[in-house]
């Protein structure tokens, strides 16, 4: 045996941290056992038995040795069965049956082992990916990963299907297979678009504000008004994604297990969680030692909607608080804990009453009391109405429109989009980010008032009793509609922003 000792690098996957892992073996005479220590999780132990059939599958031997296995750093929880490939290859070096390279710590292995020795794809590997690629580090990885890999722009990724292409490559220097170029276009593409939408000329408006300003938004409106329509539409008007948000976006996929491709890495996702959800599906958590991230983490640089508000329970409603102010989650568990980014846009839509309809309507269909409709708009607590920017009443849409009758012609989402991506220029070359996140301070820095604004603010603040969350509110969403005309914030946007917070006073 020319060597008792052997190790191969590798990464933990612990959400978007991706800490170093030296897998150790150590040889020796004694009694035939396979000892693993580390704190692997189960997946990690029954490797054992995959890494036994792969070697010997690829025609490689076993020998009757004492071999102890250490995953260090042997505080840090290891889970996955990306650790196969490491293995064997420490395995198979440190019983002398290959001779590794001298430059092995530029290089970082992953990959689960079938029994007859291939090489299989692993889930959330794009957080272990961006490490390396920060180190510098060459990276072998599945065949089937290299899609995915290719996302990142790092060429110093290669790719096996089997383990006797891993020995190929380190006894005899044999190429394995480079990353391919990406090939996916950067502009998004999306199968709506805002001209599908008849009428609701107010409702287009504010999501217009919404998407130049980042603001969040409550639709209010009976069944059938457009509400998920609007919704929907609103991700088309959104500028496409930056390469380090769609980076972002693509590794908060990969950590949840998602597929990642090029035919979507630059399209923005609208996350629509079902009212029944838990808040752990809401805001992440989950059984193992590392918590997965949640919807709000899904539709980071997205958006998050909410339908059928008033349905959700209680508490999963109240875990949104805070998230939606910190732009990011922090799970503890026992085991561990992982902090996830939630820079969402919040989209939430919910009926006027329990029937349905408005309680003035017109055909008397809302049957419902005015205590019963109290009660089923208070299932939205007032803090979290609070952190909404913009509330507006979505009304239903005319025959006419309906029918195609009506003149107004509807602008598509490229139109709109180009004014929303000037605007959102503006706001960045003068704070360096949107509205919606300045804070109490910036936003009196930027919006300097007139006293005509300052009197009218002061009346509305006072006549509805808006917290100091809700008075920044109305400053940023002035702010926003002063930006789409590129003039002063003034007292008319200030009246404007105030029509957009209709259920201040309700609640």
């Amino acid at each position: 045996m020319s060597s008792s000792y052997a190790s191969i690098q590798t990464r933990a996957f612990m959400g978007l941290a991706s800490p170093l892992v030296e897998v150790e073996i150590h040889v020796t005479n004694g009694l035939p056992q396979l000892s693993m220590v580390g704190l692997p999780e189960a997946a990690v132990k029954e490797s054992r038995d995959r890494v036994r059939s792969a070697i010997l599958s690829s025609g490689f031997s076993l020998p009757p040795k004492r071999i102890t296995l250490n995953l260090a750093p042997g505080d840090l929880p290891k889970q996955g069965s990306h650790y196969d490939l490491p293995i064997a290859i420490s395995i198979l070096s440190a019983t002398g049956q290959i001779t590794l390279p001298t430059e092995m710590d530029s290089f970082e292995f992953f990959g689960e082992l079938s029994l007859n020795g291939e090489i299989r794809s692993v889930n959330a590997l794009l957080p272990a990916l961006l490490a390396a690629k920060n180190q510098g580090k060459t990276v072998v990885l599945p065949m089937q990963n290299l899609e995915e890999a290719s996302l990142l722009d790092y060429p110093n990724i290669l790719g096996a299907a089997h383990l006797l292409d891993i020995v190929a490559f380190l006894q005899n220097g044999m190429s394995l297979t480079s990353v391919p170029d990406k090939g996916c276009s950067e502009q998004a593409c999306y199968e709506q678009d805002m001209a599908d939408v008849q009428g609701q000329v107010q409702a287009k408006r504010v999501l217009e504000i919404c998407a130049s300003g980042g603001h969040s938004l409550l639709m209010v409106g009976e069944p059938g008004s457009g509400k998920s329509m609007l919704a929907t539409r609103l991700l088309t008007i959104l500028p496409e994604w930056t390469q380090a948000e769609a980076v972002e976006a693509a590794v908060i996929r990969s950590i949840a297990g998602q597929s990642v491709s090029a035919d979507n890495f630059y399209t923005r996702k609208l996350i629509a969680p079902h009212h029944l959800t838990t808040a752990a599906a809401l805001i992440g958590g989950g059984s193992g030692a590392v918590p997965k991230p949640g919807a709000i983490s899904l539709a980071n640089h997205s958006i998050l909607f909410l339908d059928e508000l008033p349905e959700f329970r209680r508490d999963v409603l109240e875990a949104l608080r805070e998230p939606l102010e910190s732009k990011e989650v922090t799970i503890s568990r026992v085991n561990g804990h992982a902090s996830y980014p939630a820079n969402v846009q919040l989209v939430a839509a919910c009926n006027p009453s329990p029937s349905g309809f408005f309680a003035d309507d017109s055909l008397g269909r809302c049957q419902d009391t005015p205590e019963q409709i109290a009660r089923y708009m208070q299932k939205i607590s007032g803090p979290l109405l609070d952190r909404i920017d913009c509330h507006i009443e979505v009304k239903p849409v005319s025959f006419n429109e309906l029918n195609g009758e009506s003149k107004t012609v509807s602008e598509t989402s490229a139109v709109i989009r180009t004014r929303v991506v000037a605007c959102r220029h503006r706001q960045l070359q003068r704070q360096g980010k949107l509205n919606a996140d300045l804070s109490p301070k910036e936003i009196s820095a930027a919006a300097k008032l007139n006293a005509e604004a300052s009197q009218l603010l002061e009346h509305a603040v006072n006549r509805l009793g808006l917290s100091a969350r809700g008075y920044h509110r109305v400053l940023k969403i002035a702010l926003t509609l002063a930006d789409m005309l590129g003039e002063p914030c003034q007292a008319n946007h200030i009246a404007e922003a105030l029509a957009y917070r209709k259920l201040d006073s309700t609640l």
